[in-house]
């Protein structure tokens, strides 16, 4: 194709495209500074998109108001923050911090709860838009996905870089907000490049990704968690250039075949290909209570109702869980996590709830704790637990369940609501 064989520049406003980037750093068609340059614009075509602050955004678009305010969505006395817009970021504050925290940097901060079914149903539009695209799409969340747009060119009469310009405009024109790009040779290197220049950003890896990662901390390698890090930079490996210039077979005696896989990651190299298929690992749900709790009735109650969400996206995915997990947080912020294998795969509430009460009277009697959670992981598609050991049971309680999701659907979710879930919520507001 004789554009994307001298392509080298691109206009994300007009999507003119040239050669070189013009001397004056603002497109020659339209006069936007908004421009992409890159030796190897023509030839890239793996890409990771991520919304900017997505339910932030969300909640701003619906409510303009906001839209020069500091917004965070989360809440609870004792909860965290589950994002934060861009003007709140300046305060300090930041996904997974403590609410009392967030509000202490940013005290005029709007905060709103979060509405997950609205996020859920704008991430449906835009995964749409990037299936339009190409069928290589793999979500990594309501908000972030890779794409793969190898062999495109044809089909959209334009080079990846032109089409996923065309895209994020879209986006930000049909569902209202913003969203970031990387593009890269590999999946790793698309991801890095789309956190590069939030929000409303546009970069590319090429080449010189070895050079640009060498001085960065170890702990931007996908993978690699605190423990990991702390354990690297004790061997003294702190930088991803440390890791490149590192021995195979050092990084192999001391780190196994993970070490072998960072000291490829370290020189931009990773073999992973796009998966539609691969879905989630886990779907769960949590809360942090306003004091600590530990009578059981009490867990329990809190406990339901994350069980009755759990299941319910489970069953809008049309998939079932095998492992059950039960999750808790002692005052003194450790974590518990109990995990049972099923001999059926499941999707209802009820089942989730007494296996996963189960685990919770396993625990020492007595113990308080600040959080509750409650999920489902391996997953399958639905019906594919028949004739085992809760198909019986959970065939007769999964069809009362999908006709309260019905019934919810057309008269909205307070139409019906348990015992069990009433009582919650006469707690909580207690």
């Amino acid at each position: 194709m004789a554009v994307a064989a001298g392509l080298k520049a691109l206009c994300r406003d007009c999507f003119w495209t040239g050669p070189e980037r013009p001397a004056s750093r603002r497109c020659p068609s339209c006069g936007s500074p908004r421009l992409v340059a890159h030796e190897e614009l023509a030839s890239l075509s793996m890409a990771h998109m991520d919304c900017d602050a997505f339910y932030a955004s969300v909640e701003k678009r619906d409510r303009p108001e906001l839209r020069d305010e500091a917004l965070i969505i989360g809440g609870g006395v004792r909860g965290v923050v589950t994002t934060c817009c861009y003007i709140a970021r300046m305060s300090g504050v930041r996904s997974a911090m403590p609410m009392f925290k967030a509000r202490k940097l940013c005290p005029q901060a709007v905060i709103l709860p979060p509405d997950f079914s609205k996020y859920r149903a704008e991430s449906r539009r835009i995964m749409a838009k990037m299936r339009d695209l190409t069928p290589l799409v793999q979500p990594l969340s309501l908000d972030e996905a890779w794409m793969d747009l190898a062999g495109t060119e044809r089909l959209h009469s334009a080079p990846p870089a032109v089409t996923l310009a065309k895209l994020q405009a879209d986006i930000e024109a049909d569902v209202g907000i913003t969203v970031s790009i990387g593009l890269a040779p590999n999946k790793f290197l698309a991801k890095i490049a789309s956190d590069l220049d939030k929000p409303r950003g546009f970069s590319v890896l090429g080449q010189e990704a070895p050079t640009f990662l060498a001085t960065k901390p170890v702990g931007i390698l996908p993978g690699v968690g605190p423990a990991m890090v702390a354990a690297l930079e004790s061997a003294g490996f702190r930088t991803v250039g440390d890791l490149a210039r590192a021995d195979q077979r050092d990084l192999a005696n001391r780190f196994g075949d993970n070490g072998l896989r960072l000291h490829r990651l370290a020189h931009g190299q990773d073999a992973r290909v796009v998966n539609p298929d691969q879905v989630r690992k886990t779907i769960s749900a949590e809360t942090t209570f306003n004091t600590d709790l530990k009578a059981l009735e009490d867990l329990e109650d809190r406990l339901w109702p994350l069980c009755e969400k759990v299941a319910r996206q489970l069953r809008a995915e049309d998939i079932c869980g095998r492992v059950a997990s039960l999750k808790l947080r002692t005052p003194d912020f450790k974590i518990i996590t109990r995990r049972r294998t099923l001999d059926s795969p499941i999707q209802t509430a009820r089942t989730l709830f007494d296996v996963a009460r189960e685990l919770l009277h396993a625990e020492p009697a007595g113990r308080s704790y600040r959080l509750i959670g409650a999920g489902l992981s391996d997953f399958s598609p639905a019906g594919s637990g028949e004739g085992d050991f809760f198909a019986g049971k959970e065939t007769r309680v999964l069809s009362s369940e999908k006709a309260v999701d019905a019934l919810r659907a057309r008269f909205g979710r307070e139409a019906v609501q348990t015992g069990r879930a009433l009582k919650s919520g006469a707690r909580e507001r207690d």
